[in-house]
């Protein structure tokens, strides 16, 4: 069977001519040779990634099911209308070779498969005008993007559009548009209770997990990382097991319950981390990705002249464009703790040198602020809070709505995906299923 070059058009291969060739095979033809063996070869890009459509038929058929890696469960559109869509984020620019469709009994006759850099703009990769259902695999596939959709424009039935699997295969580069510093964060706060993946309302695990599907530059935690007292065996016994796996691209500050340890305050945190979380001999440090400039503060002692004055001398030294800061105790929060003013003589430091952006956790929610001051004031050339202490740690109600709260979540656990570039940023609040909850709008730096 003859290779396809590079330019040839993208090949489908039916569920019909793998069953004809399997056949061929086993009478001792050597005709199984060619049809997406080099695409085959390339990486799953899209397992457990963030999932949208232009809708879904019901709860439980949502975007997310079709990349979850489960033939049992699916996505479906809403029934009776066409175009329908549903695209997956790749998370970072890749070279796409292959894309394999598992169709439920409600088929696409007419569909295109596309890719986008910016999810504005497609162009296709692989059209089909009569197809049949069962699973299209489309080989020798040829585009760069970091968005891959299925855009339905003629229902096989009379239905919806149903996929039990979307997968897409390919190489990522390692950059994600739009900006040359361009590059992404997970962070989140109040991570490992004291329970495992053999349990299974443990949530920690499932954070763990799609954090690292996520698969960002760095990944940056706002304190309370072990319950409940932190000790070094509990660091070891919960969270070595989950968020430890990805433990030397972590960058941690400690959160209040750090400082229960028997051993001492800090003593299981410092044991654990090591210089990860002290590489410049103090629980508090900064270091620059692109254009940005990160402060990792310990908010338990912000009392303490040595860190105020280290952070004052911190920024003023910086050259960055954009700066962002993270710690445990929330200036502003509508959770269970609210608001601390232990953060305020920080969150004034932070305004005066133009500060973006300031990521907290202690409250138990998701929670985005419109930029304000610290006198709790919106102003354009205000921070912007987040809190994400949905980590893994049992979830806070929303108590007290404070002003310029923009978006509250409890209850879904989940992870901040940020995406920075050498002028803005914005983030995503992903929760354990790949779905995103919330997306905060793009912000340029100060």
């Amino acid at each position: 069977m003859h290779h396809p070059h590079a330019s040839a058009p993208p090949r489908r291969t039916t569920t019909l001519s793998l069953l004809l060739a399997a056949v061929l095979l086993v009478t001792g033809g050597l005709v199984l040779a060619s049809t997406g063996r080099a695409a085959a070869a390339d990486p799953l890009l899209s397992r457990g990634k963030p999932a949208t459509s232009s809708s879904q038929e019901g709860a439980g058929l949502n975007a997310a099911k079709a990349f979850d890696g489960d033939p049992a469960t699916r996505w479906a559109s809403a029934e009776g209308s066409d175009p329908q869509w549903i695209r997956v984020d790749l998370g970072t620019t890749a070279a796409v070779s292959r894309v394999r469709l598992t169709w439920e009994a409600a088929y696409g006759k007419a569909y295109r498969v596309q890719i986008s850099a910016d999810g504005a703009t497609w162009t296709t990769l692989a059209s089909e005008t009569a197809g049949n259902g069962g699973t299209d695999d489309w080989t020798a596939l040829s585009g760069r993007g970091r968005y891959v959709r299925v855009h339905g424009t003629a229902r096989g039935t009379p239905y919806g559009y149903s996929l039990y699997e979307f997968e897409v295969y390919g190489t990522p580069d390692g950059t994600i548009p739009p900006g040359t510093g361009a590059f992404t964060v997970v962070a989140a706060g109040d991570i490992a209770a004291q329970c495992t993946a053999s349990s299974s309302s443990c949530a920690h695990p499932r954070t763990a997990a799609q954090a690292q599907r996520i698969n960002p530059k760095f990944y940056l935690t706002m304190g309370d990382n072990q319950y409940d007292d932190a000790r070094l065996s509990d660091f070891r016994n919960y969270y070595d097991k989950t968020w430890g796996a990805f433990k030397a691209r972590t960058r941690p500050v400690p959160g209040n319950h750090e400082t229960y340890d028997p051993a001492g305050p800090l003593a299981g945190y410092k044991s654990y981390f090591g210089a990860i979380a002290y590489p410049q001999g103090k629980p508090y440090y900064s270091f620059d990705e692109g254009n940005w400039h990160f402060l990792a503060l310990d908010s338990n002692s912000f009392d303490d002249p040595a860190q105020i004055r280290w952070l004052k001398d911190d920024l003023a030294r910086t050259t960055k464009g954009c700066v962002a800061a993270y710690f445990h105790h929330p200036l502003y929060s509508s959770g269970g703790h609210g608001n601390d003013p232990v953060s305020k003589p920080v969150w004034q430091i932070l305004y005066a040198a133009r500060a973006d952006l300031v990521l907290n956790g202690h409250d138990h929610h998701y929670e985005r602020f419109a930029p304000q001051d610290p006198a709790g004031r919106a102003t354009a050339d205000g921070i912007v809070e987040i809190v994400g202490g949905m980590g893994g740690a049992e979830p806070y109600p929303i108590e007290t709505v404070q002003p310029h709260s923009q978006k509250r979540i409890s209850g879904t656990y989940g992870v901040l995906k940020l995406d920075l570039t050498d002028t803005t940023y914005t983030w995503q609040y992903v929760g354990t299923d790949g779905q995103v909850k919330d997306s905060g709008p793009t912000y340029t730096c100060h």
